[in-house]
């Protein structure tokens, strides 16, 4: 099966993710986590990539990098083809450590982006391996790189604490630190800033952003969907295109859905085209024209459908 071609393009930042094969504990032991924190900061020098934040788990890793070349899918091969091959002849073993190929979720610079990096900072403490207040004693971690007295010059964090109103200095990292113990004590916060939805999907960002980047690259949708991509944000985001189109066509507009009748004559009309053309789900017609219920809305394109026969 050939493979879903990623969008790449200079300045793109990524949420990227693998992990091991058969939820294998790569990084288990040490050295393993060393090894390839070690090959991560020689693909940022050979790509030239920013990394804004990582973290390396037993089974898997997070990274929030950003490509100033478009060469996401080159230097992820290198690093994971790089670091098999030393694995494999340190433990003499043979086959493949992660699952498949990495997942790169485009990230939305600026406040999108400060969010995934307090999801992959906050990854250890979900998974209660120990507080935020231990956190810089995690050793396969950016936070704990970000308060050394050095750091290698590709891992930057000025963007995104300027995001979040602070700064790169000792009570800057005070009052980040603090941010996070917030963020793990509150899951109600965390869902807000939408932890939930942050390793699925194409991209993380406004919905306004997320139409800008699919119309900049709408060859490579093009061929996701056509590959067979099912991921539910392409196909929401189709859906929204769609329905902003028709809207515009008749004049009309989502305000003007929400103080209309729930069965207006022109949203009935416009919920069977978008059904027509796309496909939407009734669910998602429903809510987006505030219709009312699903099943009131099958009645009406019911009744509709019965009035042209």
């Amino acid at each position: 099966m050939a493979r879903k071609p990623r969008i790449e393009f200079g300045g793109a930042v990524y949420h990227v993710i693998n992990r091991g094969n058969y939820r294998r504990n790569v990084f288990e032991a040490a050295g393993a986590a060393e090894a390839f924190e070690r090959t991560l900061f020689e693909a940022c020098e050979q790509s030239e990539w920013l990394l804004h934040a990582y973290t390396i788990m037993r089974n898997h890793y997070h990274l929030a990098l950003e490509t100033p070349r478009a060469n996401l899918g080159q230097g992820i091969h290198w690093m994971t083809s790089t670091f098999c091959t030393r694995f494999n002849r340190f433990r003499k073993e043979n086959g493949h450590l992660f699952q498949g190929r990495h997942r790169a979720i485009l990230i939305e610079p600026g406040l999108s982006l400060a969010r995934v990096v307090n999801y992959i900072h906050l990854n250890p403490v979900r998974a209660h391996i120990l507080p935020v207040a231990g956190l810089h004693q995690y050793p396969w971690c950016s936070f704990r790189r970000f308060l050394a007295p050095t750091r290698p010059a590709f891992l930057v964090c000025s963007d995104w604490m300027a995001d979040l109103g602070l700064t790169d200095s000792p009570s800057g990292w005070k009052e980040y630190r603090a941010h996070l113990e917030h963020l793990a004590a509150d899951p109600v916060a965390r869902r807000t800033q939408g932890f939930d939805a942050f390793d699925s999907g194409w991209a993380i960002g406004s919905e306004s952003w997320r139409q800008d980047v699919a119309r900049d690259h709408r060859v490579h949708l093009a061929e996701l969907a056509a590959r067979g991509a099912h991921e539910s944000g392409l196909r929401l985001l189709r859906w929204s295109q769609a329905l902003d189109a028709l809207l515009a066509e008749t004049g009309r507009s989502k305000a003007e859905a929400s103080r209309a009748p729930k069965a207006a004559p022109w949203k009935v009309q416009l919920a069977s085209e978008m059904r027509r053309l796309t496909g939407a789900s009734i669910p998602w017609i429903a809510h987006q024209l505030c219709m009312g219920a699903p099943g009131s809305v099958r009645v009406y394109l019911s009744r509709l459908a019965s009035s042209k026969n």
